[in-house]
């Protein structure tokens, strides 16, 4: 059998990634006052045990009212950093690298986390605070949220920037801004949600106007060698709202901007019909691979290993990331290695666990 791709190591700037198989970003609405604890580092920890070859945590908030709930992890002050940092240290010595996701959640945040007693993710009635967007129409079932200033604006890149600094002081490998699932960034980008008419509304080069200089601000204060990240929605699955054609433009000129990789997930911005099944989001992601001129990831109902090593085979991804899967199985890399012939000796089994590893 040749050597499976998804464990060949992919280099982006001066970072070697052992194989293809990535943790992808997983809010886990656990954190205290934006500090994550000890069920961060064992969560993360556990699947760079279990041979992932990049970790990435959840959405880490670049302001307190960037958060999604009052539970999520955060990366606005440097004692959140701090936090971090064991984190970044126990996943590297696993031989993993490990990436922050930076995020602002727009006028999805100020929500209570899923398993609240109260049923599904609403806006807190009390203890919460007023969101911002780039027009005031709401999320269904949200309250509107207050549109943003143009110096308010300005202020978005500064804040993911000042969060990029405190990442690489904490040693993470990896910064990806989050402009997906109907977060901030993708909020601006998508017309369903961005109604304005100034320099941040209109045209798809408008729209993608913020995006673009949150970009060029996070790589300017991003090591030269680390690289940079961007997940987008790559369609809203709905009339008038953002499409792959849009997302494979918007991609290739991200590229130019310094960015390395874009993790192609869809959806979030509004409730839509949207037509889940295996690997239902891979031709997005095999089409803005097709025009971006940079890498891509893959993700959505990837959960095979023969499935995961076929979608690198067809040229649709560069990568794959796991999400649900990497929550049930933390050691789905090694059995994905077992199930695809690589010796057990290239399959970074811990040196604890061997005993267990098939001969």
């Amino acid at each position: 059998m040749t050597h499976p791709l998804l464990f060949e190591p992919l280099t982006l700037r001066g970072l070697t990634i052992p194989n293809r198989i990535w943790l992808a970003p997983m809010c886990q609405y656990s954190a205290v006052d934006g500090l994550p604890g000890h069920w961060h580092l064992v969560h993360l920890g556990a699947r760079a045990q279990g041979g992932f070859g990049l970790v990435l945590t959840e959405a880490a908030a670049v302001v307190p009212e960037g958060r999604i709930s009052p539970q999520d992890a955060g990366i606005w002050s440097d004692e959140q950093a701090q936090a971090w940092a064991p984190i970044v240290d126990f996943v590297r010595a696993q031989g993993a690298a490990i990436g922050v996701q930076l995020a602002h959640a727009g006028r999805k945040a100020s929500t209570f986390r899923p398993w609240s007693p109260v049923q599904g993710s609403v806006p807190l009635p009390d203890g919460g605070w007023e969101t911002a967007g780039p027009s005031p129409e709401a999320f269904p079932g949200y309250v509107a949220p207050r549109e943003l200033t143009l110096a308010e604006i300005a202020d978005v890149p500064a804040a993911f920037a000042a969060a990029a600094r405190r990442a690489d002081a904490a040693g993470f490998d990896v910064v990806e801004i989050h402009a997906a699932h109907g977060y901030l960034l993708h909020q601006f980008l998508s017309p369903l949600s961005n109604t304005r008419t100034d320099a941040y509304g209109g045209s798809l080069e408008n729209r993608a106007r913020l995006l673009v200089e949150t970009a060029d601000a996070v790589r300017a204060v991003w090591p030269e060698s680390k690289p940079l990240f961007v997940r987008v929605s790559a369609t809203d699955w709905l009339p008038g709202g953002l499409t792959v054609d849009d997302v494979a433009q918007l991609a290739k000129v991200l590229g130019g901007h310094g960015v390395d990789l874009i993790d192609v997930s869809s959806g979030g911005n509004a409730p839509a019909q949207i037509p889940v099944g295996p690997g239902y989001q891979v031709p997005a992601a095999r089409d803005v691979r097709g025009v971006a001129g940079v890498p891509v990831s893959a993700v959505g109902l990837i959960t095979d290993p023969v499935q995961a090593e076929q979608v690198l085979l067809d040229g649709s991804a560069d990568a794959i990331m796991l999400g649900r899967e990497g929550l049930r199985d933390p050691h789905w890399p090694l059995r994905a290695a077992h199930a695809l012939g690589l010796p057990d000796d290239e399959a970074r089994w811990p040196a604890q666990y061997v005993r267990a590893a098939w001969r």
